[in-house]
């Protein structure tokens, strides 16, 4: 069984699609049409700094994995079995199955990206090396009912959301033992309670759009299974208030047998979460990764990445959107078992396993 998936918000990057927009030029000529600026010139060179606004960076990440799509039917015409996004990237999932047309996916996502784009005076942030028990008891135990529980990217790495001030309030509840606690940059409470004005609009929004149900099997960020045909508009208003369950969603595809995996689109984002996601559950207990079983493996990774980087070097996050980042110490053992490192601007410690080198030309 053969599953594409495709990426969401944060796994933008200036210079993706670089040999796309040129391949597809009618598609690109149509979404500069309805977007009203070039898209190609969006992604390549971003010459106003917007590739990262979410009302920009939506459009641009259906455009990439979309092309990226046809493309790959182009050279391949292999057809998925079943298809599946994470987050903006069900649209693309949609798209493949036929529910839309590369047009009036657009004009969704485009609608979809304003309206979480005006959402203000929120906070997101990942805690990673924590169970979705234990981070709803904390947070129940300190009185803050008030944050959800947003991406569930894989077992141990989950993201939640709400008012910025109760994200912050959090913080220093995620800072102790084995946990480690990371904002994300976006001031939205995407994926809560308090999209309901942006979910009650787009909901409107969808009203006078035509879609169809799909032709192949679409995992749905809502339900981890798949869609069904008369509920593809209440599923897509729903997504935005409700979580993604990701890692529940490649764990329903991983129970089926002969299931084989590609990543369709800009980046390795979810090839890294996928292979994240096998480890973890293949420990008795799902909530600790196995590097927290294995403490020894820690300080050998610390040693490697010491000997291989500089303090100074240059990341990327490969779970979340955090722009270039910049070692400000060397790589250390935290808790005992975690590999981790300080970054410069971040103002905190990133898991090593979290983070790909930018090359020195970038």
């Amino acid at each position: 069984m053969k599953v594409y998936v495709f990426p969401g918000q944060g796994a933008q990057q200036k210079g993706m699609g670089a040999s796309l927009f040129d391949e597809f030029p009618e598609l690109t000529r149509a979404a500069d049409s309805i977007l009203g600026y070039s898209i190609k010139e969006l992604c390549l060179e971003d010459p106003e700094g917007l590739l990262d606004r979410t009302q920009c960076t939506q459009p641009a990440m259906y455009v990439v994995n979309a092309l990226s799509y046809y493309k790959k039917i182009r050279e391949t015409g292999m057809v998925p079995d079943v298809v599946a996004g994470h987050s903006l990237g069900e649209y693309n999932a949609l798209l493949a199955a036929e529910v839309f047309d590369f047009e009036t996916g657009l004009r969704l996502v485009r609608k979809r990206g304003e309206l979480m784009g005006r959402a203000s005076g929120g906070g997101m942030a990942a805690v990673l090396n924590a169970s979705e028990r234990e981070i709803r008891t904390i947070l129940a135990e300190n009185g803050l009912d008030s944050v959800d529980l947003a991406n569930f990217n894989t077992p141990s790495q989950i993201v939640i959301s709400g008012r910025a001030e109760d994200i912050d309030a959090a913080k220093p509840l995620f800072q102790t033992g084995n946990h480690l606690f990371m904002p994300l940059r976006t001031s939205g409470a995407f994926h809560s309670r308090y999209m309901e004005p942006a979910r009650a609009e787009f909901e409107e929004f969808l009203t006078g759009m035509n879609l169809s149900g799909p032709c192949i099997p679409v995992i749905s960020n809502v339900t981890a299974r798949a869609y069904e045909d008369h509920l593809v508009k209440e599923s897509l208003t729903r997504q935005m208030v409700s979580a993604v369950r990701w890692s529940d969603s490649m764990e329903h595809l991983l129970e089926q047998p002969g299931v084989e995996f590609e990543e369709i689109g800009h980046g390795n984002v979810l090839t890294k979460l996928l292979a994240k996601i096998r480890r973890e559950i293949k420990n008795t207990d799902k909530s600790l990764p196995e590097v927290s079983k294995k403490p020894e493996n820690a300080g050998e990774m610390v040693r490697k990445w010491n000997e291989r980087y500089a303090v100074g070097a240059r990341f990327r996050s490969t779970t979340g959107n955090y722009g270039e980042l910049e070692t400000a110490t060397a790589a250390t053992v935290l808790f005992g078992h975690r590999a981790a490192v300080y970054m410069n601007g971040y103002r905190g410690y990133f898991d090593l396993r979290e983070l790909e080198p930018v090359a020195a030309a970038q």
